[in-house]
């Protein structure tokens, strides 16, 4: 006679989390070359997490992930808080003298240099943008228009007719090139070149949202030996707060 073995099917209880940022991070770097590294999708994702994270560090922003099919080609979308043109950095520092402005950012995780294509169709989202809050403000006066800041964070630097493209818009427009991070075995140095941030006249020329009267660096840390953008106004570093929301 056969015996036939009882299969019992049990079920399978998955519990997942999701990491903080500073975790995702420690991981991503401990991490070997590997097929899910190389994706599109994981690439642009950790790409948005790690610009999100510096820039709400270092330059006070406050932004949101948008993602998915109907993002309307928005990857983060938030306020940037700014010290207001006409106080010197010590008023800039009460909650009373920051104002915020509206941002809205696309992120490139791309070994290409950034084309001029990519600055052209983040201007038309701003101005999509831009109308429709004229049309939720019940407002197409020019003089009272919603101000939007495009934000274009890339991990391959700027090519030369994207920057020309940038600084030409009278779009007010913030670039910044965060090199990626090192991988196993790589330096800071070697794994993609010092980054760098820039904006055009519209935002930071005299005649631009913020008169000229600030400027952007890209900074290193001589205690962490990290390096990131930082906004400075009169020569001094503007600190990196965000009032209350």
């Amino acid at each position: 006679m056969i015996m036939k073995a009882a299969i019992y099917h049990l079920p399978v209880v998955v519990r997942c989390r999701i990491l903080p940022f500073t975790a995702f991070y420690s991981s991503r770097r401990n991490l070997s070359s590997t097929p899910k590294d190389s994706t599109t999708v994981y690439r642009g994702t950790f790409f948005e997490q790690r610009s999100l994270s510096i820039l709400e560090k270092h330059l006070s922003m406050t932004l949101t992930r948008v993602g998915g099919k109907e993002d309307g080609g928005v990857d983060l979308i938030g306020w940037w808080w700014i010290p207001t043109v006409d106080s010197n950095v010590e008023e800039a520092v009460d909650f009373s003298a920051w104002k915020r402005v509206r941002v809205v950012a696309q992120c490139k995780a791309e070994k290409k240099k950034v084309a001029p294509k990519y600055v052209r169709e983040l201007e038309g989202v701003v101005y999509r943008q831009m109308y429709q809050s004229s049309q939720e403000l019940n407002t197409l006066d020019v003089v009272n228009k919603p101000t939007i800041v495009a934000l274009f964070i890339s991990e391959s630097p700027f090519s030369k007719s994207a920057l020309l493209r940038a600084m030409s818009s009278t779009v007010p427009f913030l670039l910044v090139y965060i090199p990626p991070l090192p991988t196993n075995g790589e330096s800071d140095s070697s794994s993609g070149g010092i980054g760098t941030v820039v904006w055009n006249p519209a935002l930071g020329g005299t005649t631009g949202l913020l008169q000229g009267r600030m400027e952007v660096r890209w900074t290193r840390s001589t205690t962490s030996g990290t390096d990131f953008p930082t906004m400075w106004y009169a020569g001094q570093l503007v600190p990196s707060l965000k009032p209350g929301v």
